[in-house]
């Protein structure tokens, strides 16, 4: 095992993010990554990436002995516990008409629902993308099947992925918002499919702000 597999199942054992274990070392999270990736060679943290970990400072650094020391040492950074939180899996068409119901979404609504550890600004609810208009072939690409958080409340921004519901359609559509001109467009990821004006009639539901596949 290299030095950089050392360093992330060192971390991977501590149960701690990049982030997380850079701040209990006194670095960046960049460093972290570079450890990791072998862009960088053996750290001068070492020993402080070991106590954060809980594991041996010479098989961190050489690979000697085993990973726990025989005195049984254990991390001394306890596990960071995510907040979570539940929100409704609805249905394309219910999405389209939330702004019409006085009470969107009330208590059993929905007899599906997801968690995240995103804490919304308003309702929120997670929709099941359909098509391929959202797989592209580079860069942020949502593919079918692959659950999206929508946040009613979020700010809805030029270059946000959004849910939008079309004058002339009952259900809602995904698409990323794109200004020009002063006016509102819903671009799909897909270069395959066409640019829809978001004109008069056309309502901006909510901002996707997570997305994630079921496996």
């Amino acid at each position: 095992m290299e030095y950089k597999d050392r360093v992330k199942a060192a971390r991977k054992h501590a149960r701690l993010t990049q982030v997380e274990l850079a701040k209990a070392v006194g670095i960046d999270q960049a460093s972290i990554s570079d450890l990791e990736r072998g862009r960088s060679g053996r750290s001068s943290y070492n020993a402080s990436i070991a106590k954060a970990c809980g594991v041996s400072a010479l098989w961190l650094e050489k690979g000697t002995g085993e990973m726990i020391d025989s005195a049984g040492e254990t991390s001394n950074v306890a596990p960071v516990e995510q907040p979570s939180f539940r929100y409704p899996v609805i249905s394309w068409v219910a999405a389209g008409a939330w702004a019409e119901a006085v009470e969107p979404f009330p208590p059993g609504f929905s007899d599906r629902y997801e968690v995240s550890d995103y804490d919304s600004k308003g309702v929120a609810f997670w929709l099941e993308v359909k098509g391929d208009s959202m797989t592209s072939p580079v860069g942020t690409s949502i593919t079918e099947g692959m659950m999206i958080l929508v946040d009613t409340e979020a700010d809805a921004i030029s270059g946000k992925l959004v849910v939008a519901k079309l004058a002339d359609s009952n259900e809602a559509t995904f698409k990323k918002l794109v200004e020009d001109g002063g006016r509102r467009f819903l671009k799909p990821l897909n270069p395959a499919y066409p640019v829809e004006m978001c004109a008069e009639g056309c309502r901006i539901v909510g901002v996707v702000v997570r997305a994630m596949m079921k496996l």
